[in-house]
């Protein structure tokens, strides 16, 4: 008896609201992660090279599994980007800022 091949799930097409300032993308120079036993929390941040100030660009809030899916991601995107661009050269880390928040 022939074992039968699993059944590919279809791929499903979303498409995805936008507007252009979310197209565009904010920069940011340091990124604080965080966790409870129910979520993980990237705070991005922008300091300003010329103050002692920075400000919040955008938190992120997920589950623990979509960290791990995201870790994923992010090693798979770096050995593409490696293999076609080179080794990305690493600075010695900048000692990280006491950071707290205001509003």
């Amino acid at each position: 008896m022939a074992e039968e091949a699993p059944k590919e799930t279809p791929k499903q097409n979303v498409q995805i609201k936008a507007d252009e300032k979310e197209l565009l993308g904010q920069y940011t120079n340091l990124v604080m992660v965080h966790n409870t036993p129910e979520e993980f929390i990237l705070n991005f941040i922008y300091l300003f090279p010329t103050r002692q100030q920075g400000k919040l660009v955008s938190s992120l809030i997920f589950s623990p599994g979509h960290a791990k899916r995201l870790l994923a991601a992010l090693a798979e995107n770096i050995k593409g980007y490696e293999a076609q661009y080179g080794p990305i050269q690493e600075k010695k880390p900048e000692p990280t800022p006491e950071v707290g928040f205001i509003q």
